[in-house]
């Protein structure tokens, strides 16, 4: 009998691997073409939309600026220096166009550019998102985990009751009770106000804390629920009764094989968080009197101000679809089944 050699052995072992690294990759990259399709597709349709909405809202941004005593002849040559006396097809191709080279227009009511207005403000919102996500997901991960690790038992049921709490007190209540302990009281932070980037990163931060801790609170709750339920499911896994009847304690099974098996809905979760954080934070942007995405709009929308609604709206929009496209290639990294899937 012929004998194979350790040599081709190996030779075919390694032929074999990069064949199965290349399927991998050759998967990971159709699976991320048709999730960019998928963007692109969503994009075009909620641009559509959004200007759809707004624009049918009632209300003429001329006549707002003008007041209601304003001369015909005079409301007619504003709406054409706006841009107003075209049609509403022509204006929707203008304000994509527009957007695709990073022109949004000019405000109606400041009369400047709204890419600079925008791009003034998300050095606000989008600290503060990054800054609460941080919060939540440092909270959230270690109360999961805790929770898992001892279910029913005290540690457990006390996580759960405070992500219980965390979950049905609203923010705007959570920030108002920072404000009077942490800056009326204690003078630790000032109650509101940006002091802006300029002054310092650390100066900065400072400023973005107490709105941080108010948005991370409840988002921190919800996570700790979901990292907790997932690690309970994956804990009940075949695979991880084998790691532990091959001598592995159940605290190193819970870190090698739990932690990592369970992140797959908890990425979701924190994408979908970001694009809530960055764009829902309007409220604590009121109450903390922060210069940013969310106040701006609301700012907008007082003074007929359409186009920086629109694009601020669509600019919220594709960092939400964009965040979820991530995730999903995330997801796919950590799950190589869905790279099979649609």
């Amino acid at each position: 009998m012929s004998q194979v050699s350790p040599v081709s052995l190996l030779a075919e072992r390694s032929c074999w691997t990069r064949s199965a690294s290349a399927r991998n990759v050759a998967l990971m990259l159709r699976y991320a073409l048709k999730r960019l399709i998928s963007l692109m597709i969503s994009l075009a349709v909620a641009s559509v939309v959004i200007f759809a909405v707004i624009e049918v809202a009632p209300g003429d941004p001329a006549s707002f600026m003008l007041g209601v005593n304003a001369q015909e002849d005079t409301l007619a040559a504003l709406r054409a220096e706006l841009g107003l006396d075209v049609s509403k097809v022509q204006r929707y191709f203008n304000w994509v166009g527009g957007m695709l080279v990073g022109e949004f227009g000019t405000s109606y009511t400041y009369r400047t550019p709204v890419a600079q207005m925008i791009a003034d403000r998300l050095w606000v919102s989008l600290p503060l998102a990054l800054y609460a996500l941080a919060l939540s997901t440092l909270i959230a991960f270690p109360a999961g985990i805790y929770a898992a690790a001892r279910r029913g038992k005290a540690g457990d049921l006390t996580v759960m009751g405070a992500t219980q709490l965390g979950i049905a007190v609203p923010n705007f209540w959570v920030a108002m009770m920072l404000v009077l302990i942490f800056a009326i009281n204690l003078r630790w932070f000032n109650a509101g106000g940006f002091a802006g980037w300029d002054n310092g990163f650390w100066t900065g931060l400072h400023s973005l804390t107490l709105p941080a801790i108010a948005l991370a609170l409840p988002q921190a709750a919800i996570l700790a629920r979901v990292m907790r339920s997932s690690l309970l499911d994956i804990l009940g896994e075949d695979f991880m009764r084998t790691a532990r009847a091959k001598g592995l304690s159940r605290r190193q099974a819970l870190w090698r094989h739990g932690v990592r098996n369970a992140l797959i809905p908890v990425l979701t979760i924190i994408g979908l968080q970001f694009s809530f954080l960055l764009a829902g934070s309007i409220i604590i942007e009121q109450v903390f009197y922060l210069p940013g995405l969310g106040r701006l709009v609301f700012q907008a929308i007082s003074a007929r101000d359409l186009i920086v609604v629109e694009s601020v709206v669509m600019l919220l929009v594709f960092a939400v679809i964009t965040v979820n496209f991530l995730v999903d290639l995330a997801y796919a990294a950590v799950d190589p089944r869905l790279r099979g899937r649609t």
